[in-house]
């Protein structure tokens, strides 16, 4: 009797497998990550691929930038992409072992990850993992100005910046801030430290805007770092467009002041400035108007020791951050365009005040000329971006000049 054939098995050969070796959660800057399905390779030991931080910490911080390796063979392909798609930029080294990304990472941001790596025996694996970085934790944020989205505002508007927080990394903060314009109009960006104090980025044009210019503002500062770990969490966006050429020319001896629209003179107002000494004299030089405030109790007081006077006025418009404002002052009405004898403001007749109000807006340049024993106002105090000539104003980029 013939034997029963033995069963024959066929071996099925073991597939090899990339791996995608994570940093462990360690630390605030760990990075936490869940794995996903792995090629197989068609021939030869699997490539292992380790990821970590450029700097050699096997612990990512948020702000490090990325590093991919491979063991035992060569990256092909390393794509980073963020939620929106966007891809982390980087690139292949030292052979193909190594992938480096150009930029840091972002704080608190889910990435996904596919390298593809080859062996020796020209086997691939394509290893898809994601990860996400942790919250930063310290933030910094910001306010602009105009403070309005679309708003039309004055020709002599900056595109303004405040930080919460010092930036100290001025460079890094600068370069993802980018002012368009529908004409290309030329500007610079200058820093300039704030009448609170804070740090601040003003975007002024070379000259006066042009009426109709449409404005815009990109500040791509997610995961930008300010300097000293204090991150930004959100980028922001501005839009406005600049109004008709208004021009208010306070001429301090003549004690007139002329309003101009469009180049055509359209009215000439009498007015009364402050008294002609070191304390209460008007401050000369070009003031975009920074807000129209209505009604406000003005305290004189702020001008010295001595001048605690306290009074309701209407039509304030506010010129400097130390308190300079354009207002009604009935009671120096009999003064107006005979004698400056106020507290360091612009004072005009109820009737004029309630003009001006209703013709200027936020951003119109007031260009006081004239005798002064104060002088001319500090850059600061207020959006005195025009206080200094324009070669002066491109030397306080952080950034080399592109003129």
């Amino acid at each position: 009797m013939t034997p029963a054939p033995v069963p024959h098995h066929r071996r099925t050969p073991r597939r090899a497998r990339a791996v995608l070796a994570l940093v462990p959660l360690l630390g605030i800057g760990a990075l936490t990550a869940c794995g996903g399905p792995a090629a197989s390779a068609s021939k030869g030991a699997p490539v292992r691929v380790s990821l970590s931080a450029a700097n050699g910490v096997k612990t990512v911080q948020a702000g490090d930038k990325l590093q991919v390796s491979a063991e035992g063979g060569r990256l092909v392909k390393v794509v980073v992409t963020d939620p929106k798609g966007r891809r982390l930029p980087g690139g292949l080294g030292d052979g193909g072992r190594v992938w480096t990304s150009h930029e840091p990472t972002v704080p608190d941001t889910r990435y996904s990850v596919a390298a593809e790596a080859r062996n020796a025996q020209g086997g691939t694996n394509t290893v898809k993992e994601s990860l996400t970085t942790a919250q930063a934790g310290q933030l910094n944020k910001l306010v602009l100005n105009p403070g309005s989205q679309g708003a039309t505002v004055g020709v002599a508007q900056p595109v303004s910046v405040t930080f919460d927080f010092p930036v100290t990394d001025k460079a890094a903060v600068e370069k993802h801030l980018r002012v368009t314009t529908d004409n290309g109009t030329a500007g610079a960006w200058g820093w300039v430290k704030d009448f609170s104090g804070k740090d601040r980025v003003d975007w002024r044009p070379k000259e006066y805007w042009r009426p109709g210019t449409k404005v815009g503002l990109r500040a791509d500062l997610n995961g930008v770092d300010s300097g000293g770990g204090r991150y930004f969490a959100k980028d922001y966006d501005l839009n406005f467009t600049i109004g008709d050429r208004h021009v208010i020319t306070v001429d301090l001896d003549s004690k007139q002041l002329t309003f101009t629209e469009n180049g055509k003179e359209v009215k000439n107002i009498p007015f009364s400035a402050g008294r002609p000494d070191p304390r209460h004299s008007t401050w000369t030089g070009i003031f975009p108007l920074m807000a129209k405030e209505g009604t406000i109790i003005m305290d004189s007081g702020t001008a010295g020791p001595g001048d605690a006077d306290k009074r309701t006025v209407r039509d304030a418009m506010k010129l400097t951050s130390s308190g300079t404002y354009a207002h009604a002052a009935p009671w120096d009405a009999g003064k107006a365009g005979r004698v400056n004898d106020g507290s360091g403001g612009i004072g005009l007749t109820d009737a004029d005040a309630d003009w001006l109000y209703s013709k200027v807006r936020v951003g119109d340049p007031f260009e006081v000329i004239g005798s002064s024993e104060r002088g001319r106002a500090a850059e600061n105090n207020g959006l005195g971006d025009w206080m200094v000539d324009w070669p002066q104003w491109q030397k306080k980029s952080a950034l080399p000049s592109s003129s």
